[in-house]
């Protein structure tokens, strides 16, 4: 199955984040697929870029997020619209 999770960046206590499209049979920072975004959780407040267009694309693709991308995803608006989307029907 593909994931959209989050793949860590950065130095010792310093994290920073990928967003990622990988096999979730992957490791959290082994191969991947696609970048589609990076959210840094040290600024106050946290930021994050995520591209729309892909994130839209691979969701359409039955890629599955992680709890927190999932958040990011819904903050950024693009959830409510992957949601409000007309199921496509399957072949």
């Amino acid at each position: 199955m593909v994931s959209i999770r989050l793949r860590r960046v950065g130095s010792r206590h310093k994290p920073a984040y990928r967003v990622v499209v990988t096999d979730k049979r992957a490791a959290r920072d082994g191969a991947f697929i696609e970048t589609i975004g990076h959210y840094n959780p040290l600024t106050d407040p946290a930021t994050f870029d995520i591209n729309e267009g892909k994130a839209l694309a691979w969701l359409g693709h039955g890629a599955q997020p992680s709890d927190t991308v999932r958040s990011l995803l819904r903050k950024s608006g693009i959830w409510d619209k992957f949601k409000s989307q007309p199921a496509s029907e399957p072949e």
